[in-house]
């Protein structure tokens, strides 16, 4: 039960560290075991109001009708739909669309007034259940008596049928399932049925109406782009009149005859290229002054070659004959010779008569040059003309053609809206809808759907559990007290010291009429009983001999009016019963406050007090002065509290003076202490007669230091009742007596704020802590608090050892 001191670093960084797996589930079970009488009255409360529920909510049955959205019509009425493009292929948005119109009110409405649902007092009546009876009642208390009027009639049934009516889409196809919940199995099948029917009617009565208007309005319509074709084909025709615009063969006029110039022009130029170049050819023969004959003659060849000149041809001939000759008889007989020179003569006339034919010819040609050149102007200025005409012919095209456009869409146009208006009067004689009915609602089958017990129940069960895990939190969180030994150690940042548990006080007064029993067990263990005790232990009626006086001196004179008698007392508790948990607890603490004294002489004074009244701190006190004093300690137990001395009431109703009489200088401390005759335990008692005002002043005084100089030089340790911390300031006036200070927690009921308030505003007990003690433990409730340490709790470990409660 020996608690070891923590730090607050080590606290901030274990709580800084997120909970495992294995702690959060420790942590959940916990939370029941402490929680569970809350969460098992929310579990049953709920399945409770759920069974009453089943069991008194009327039945319901529901009636489900199956509707499909078909696209497949007739051979004939589809074909044109096809074609005029009147009908758009249904898509998932449009079923969705269909699913909405079947809950509209107009469906609704048509099925109340064709099966007369107002007048039906089934279905008007919301049946016999309790919460439709608590319903009725509560809007009566605040609505008037007067009769509903027809609208409210009408309104009432569409919310009770939108109530009964569920639509919906059966997965991604094309099948809607209409089903209607209603108080007996033929009404339910009747009111499914019939939505389907007129929904079936509505979709047919839709489209009839809808044909009909757009026929009237498409037969307005076409009269207006009748008139504006005509009028549109009517300035076409005049437009072409004034602006002389002609079309021979789907071409105007001045297009052919633009082609027509311009081909006339290619030919003349392409003559008078090569009429050129032919007169320019001869005319550089003519020009050349060259009198060789080879050259002549195949310049002459070249040109006869490209004019065909016959005569040139055989001059030319003759001459390569001669030329033949005159170079043979040139070689047999000499150039000299007579014959050669008449041959040389006759050439050179031939080459004359070429050059004169050549020269004639050349007068051929540029008179073909200037015909040529001639026609090509001529033609050059037709192409002018005829150009200038065409572009104001395409200046007036282009407006034409705007006109022709506008023509053939209002004549477009207006085919059209004759092709839409010739099919809505066929729609009109054979009105036809997408939806059809697969599957009737029957009225013979068991389909009862409401109330759904298993489901319902199931559903309270997993609700309840929730609900009542949400209120087990909710109270565990507002449960700001303390409860575990880590939650003193968390929020107050010091070591619990132990852990005391709740001592009746029939067990008090059991333990001690039955001392005997206690020592025989603790001599069992093979330890010295109380008359076995060796010298110092503090056995029945002996005194310890105070340090640094001889016997019969300077010790408390003992008086038989001034023997305690703690036998009814608590504090008692832990000599009568020493192998209990509760004295284990005290001998926790004295263990701490021996190892915190060790290598101190000086650390005498203990303090003990707690944050409010009531938390046990002066029974604390007495049990820890009893415990020190049973080991062998020279102890003294001293009631501080002035303002409240419980303790001497408890311990010495009959003291007449005491610790206040002592440091007014009444009285000697020695004369007014009382002597435990078992444990010699020494008590200072605080005899008040009056209210005392002014304690804290008394407390903080010279002479109450000086007392207490002179007490730690006679006793080894003194335990310092004190006043609580929240209401009086006592407290903060012993600084300069108590060495360290216990501070008492009552288990379960002290607030974890106003301890942690008190504690910043007293200084004094915080930095001088020694530890805590959790007093009045529950210790059976407690173990379902401590997530890890449960089983140290547990009363068979120490049953090990011989311990009993």
């Amino acid at each position: 039960m020996l608690q070891t001191k923590i730090t607050s670093r080590e606290i901030e960084s274990t709580a800084a560290e997120a909970p495992s797996l294995e702690q959060t589930i420790s942590s959940a079970l916990a939370l029941v075991s402490r929680q569970y009488p809350v969460i098992i009255f929310t579990l049953l409360l709920c399945i409770c109001l759920a069974g009453v529920y089943v069991f008194t909510a009327p039945k319901r049955y529901t009636g489900t009708a199956i509707l499909m959205i078909d696209s497949r019509k007739m051979q004939g009425l589809q074909t044109q739909a096809q074609t005029t493009g009147t009908d758009n292929p249904i898509d998932s948005a449009m079923v969705d669309s269909q699913v909405e119109l079947l809950k509209s009110e107009a469906i609704a409405s048509k099925v109340i007034k064709d099966l007369k649902l107002v007048e039906s007092s089934e279905f008007m009546s919301d049946g016999a259940g309790v919460l439709s009876t608590i319903s009725n009642t509560i809007s009566g208390l605040f609505s008037e008596s007067k009769p509903p009027t027809q609208e409210q009639l009408l309104r009432g049934a569409l919310a009770r049928f939108a109530n009964g009516l569920s639509i919906k889409r059966v997965g991604v196809s094309y099948v809607i399932e209409i089903s209607f919940q209603a108080l007996s199995q033929e009404q339910a099948a009747q009111i499914a049925n019939a939505v389907a029917d007129d929904y079936i009617v509505d979709s047919l009565e839709s489209k009839y109406q809808a044909s009909r208007r757009a026929a009237v309005w498409l037969q307005d319509r076409l009269k207006e782009l009748r008139s504006q074709a005509s009028t549109a084909e009517r300035t076409v025709a005049d437009f072409k009149a004034k602006n002389n615009i002609i079309d021979a063969g789907g071409r105007l006029l001045t297009e052919q005859q633009l082609a027509e110039i311009n081909t006339s022009l290619t030919t003349a130029r392409s003559q008078r290229a090569e009429a050129q170049a032919k007169l320019e050819r001869i005319t550089a023969i003519l020009n050349a002054d060259n009198e060789d004959s080879k050259v002549i003659l195949n310049d002459l060849a070249t040109v006869s070659e490209t004019m065909a000149n016959p005569v040139i041809t055989k001059l030319r001939q003759t001459y390569l004959e001669y030329a033949a000759k005159q170079a043979d008889w040139s070689n047999r007989y000499g150039s000299a010779h007579l014959a050669v020179v008449n041959l040389r003569n006759q050439m050179r006339e031939i080459r004359r008569s070429i050059i004169d034919e050549l020269r004639r010819t050349a007068e051929v040609y540029k008179s073909d040059l200037e015909i040529a050149k001639s026609r090509e102007e001529s033609s050059q200025k037709s192409l002018n003309d005829t150009i200038a005409v065409s572009n104001n012919t395409g200046q007036a095209q282009i407006i034409l053609r705007d006109l022709e456009s506008n023509a053939q869409s209002a004549r477009a146009l207006s085919d059209n809206f004759l092709q839409l208006y010739m099919v809505s009067v066929q729609q009109q004689s054979f009105p036809i809808t997408e939806a059809r009915v697969i599957t009737q609602a029957a009225s013979n089958l068991p389909n009862k759907t409401s109330p759904k017990t298993t489901l319902i129940l199931l559903a309270a069960f997993v609700g309840g559990s929730i609900l009542a895990g949400i209120v087990a939190v909710l109270l565990d969180m507002m449960d700001r007290v303390f409860r575990t030994a880590s939650q003193v150690e968390q929020f107050v940042h010091t070591s619990c010291l132990a852990s005391i548990p709740a001592i009746e006080q029939g067990a008090v007064n059991a333990t001690s009429t039955q001392p005997s029993k206690a020592a025989w067990r603790f001599g069992k263990r093979g330890k010295p009983t109380p008359q076995q005790a060796p010298p110092g232990y503090g056995g029945p009626g002996a005194m310890l001999p105070l340090q640094g006086s001889a016997p019969g001196s300077s010790q408390p004179r003992p008086h038989r009016d001034r023997l305690l008698s703690t036998e009814e007392s608590v504090g008692r508790y832990v000599i009568n019963a020493p192998f209990s948990r509760f004295a284990e607890g005290f001998r926790s603490i004295k263990l701490a406050s021996d190892l915190a004294n060790y290598g101190s002489a000086s650390n005498k004074v203990l303090g003990i007090t707690s944050a409010l009244p009531n938390e046990g701190k002066s029974t604390i006190s007495e049990a820890l002065a009893q415990t020190l004093a049973q080991s062998g300690c020279r102890t003294l137990l001293i009631d501080g509290d002035i303002r409240n001395p419980s303790l001497t009431a408890r311990l010495t109703p009959a003291a007449q003076v005491g610790l206040i009489h002592v440091v007014v200088g009444q009285a000697d401390w020695k004369d007014v202490v009382w002597i435990d005759p078992q444990t010699t335990l020494h008590f200072l008692p605080c005899a008040v007669t009056s209210r005392f005002s002014n304690s804290s002043d008394l407390l903080a005084s010279q002479q109450m230091e000086h007392l207490f100089q002179q007490l730690r030089q006679h006793y080894d340790r003194i335990v310092l009742d004190l006043s609580p911390l929240a209401p009086v300031v006592d407290v903060r006036a012993t600084g300069g007596l108590a060495n360290s200070y216990i501070l008492v927690i009552e288990w379960a009921k002290s607030k974890v704020d106003i301890v942690e308030r008190v504690l910043s505003e007293t200084p004094i007990v915080r930095d001088r802590l020694l530890g805590t003690v959790l007093n009045k433990v529950n210790v059976s409730v407690m173990s379902r608090y401590d997530t890890y340490g449960g089983a140290y709790y547990r009363n068979r470990y120490y049953k090990r050892y011989g311990y009993v409660d």
